[in-house]
């Protein structure tokens, strides 16, 4: 899943010095889902820093072309992933496209935007892949619409079993720029966490379920 060792601990050192991710094990986060959480993770922030955006576009560039080979267009998914996508294409010289969480409501009411031609290979874009939900509604969108989905790329991932075994029943490759245990290595290396801190999240990690009923 990860393409790049080196590149993903770059990946983390930048995501914890822009603040994209904040680490609060003592004081957590409660998720849309209701779930208590260790973390908060924000991509979009990498947008907001030039050095950073153009690290995470190229990141993304290169292990696209690694791991699928140039496809003949991105699909970005909403929100977090347009923007990236949008410049993984531009960065590429191809044309992009992205797909909505629903269909609109009116007008032509389209759930993928943009222009492109059955049997067409295209990357999804995403900026962060929790369960993988999101993005494998993104991929079965795409699939109905007569494309070829080569895999999904993202900048990061919790690593969630869930989410592995949903993109493996879905029969769709991923990969990502960084994840969760590089960057709480990252984070504990740096001092920015305890190994008290580092214990509980690595715990989170592993039985998220488990670790929000002992923070209740």
């Amino acid at each position: 899943m990860i393409t790049d060792i080196d590149n993903a601990a770059k990946i983390a050192e930048f995501l914890l010095q822009i603040k994209a991710v904040k680490l609060q094990p003592k004081n957590p986060f409660t998720w849309s889902s209701g779930w208590k959480s260790p973390i908060y993770c924000d991509n979009r922030k990498t947008l907001s820093y030039p050095n950073v955006r153009t690290f995470v576009r190229q990141s993304y560039t290169q292990a696209i072309l690694d791991r699928f080979g140039k496809p003949d267009l991105i699909a970005g998914v909403a929100t977090g992933g347009i923007a990236q996508g949008v410049l993984v294409a531009q960065e590429l010289g191809i044309p992009f496209i992205y797909v909505r969480s629903s269909a609109k409501g009116h007008g032509m009411m389209n759930k993928i935007e943009g222009d492109f031609q059955e049997d067409h290979n295209v990357v999804v874009v995403e900026d962060l892949i929790s369960t993988g939900g999101s993005s494998l509604d993104a991929v079965n969108a795409l699939r109905e619409a007569g494309l070829n989905v080569k895999g999904v790329a993202a900048i990061f991932s919790y690593g969630f079993q869930k989410a592995v075994d949903a993109f493996e029943q879905a029969k769709c490759p991923h990969i990502v720029l960084s994840n969760y245990d590089i960057l709480v290595e990252k984070a504990l290396a740096q001092g920015a966490i305890s190994k008290t801190d580092f214990k509980s999240l690595k715990e989170w990690r592993v039985a998220p379920d488990k670790w929000m009923q002992a923070a209740e």
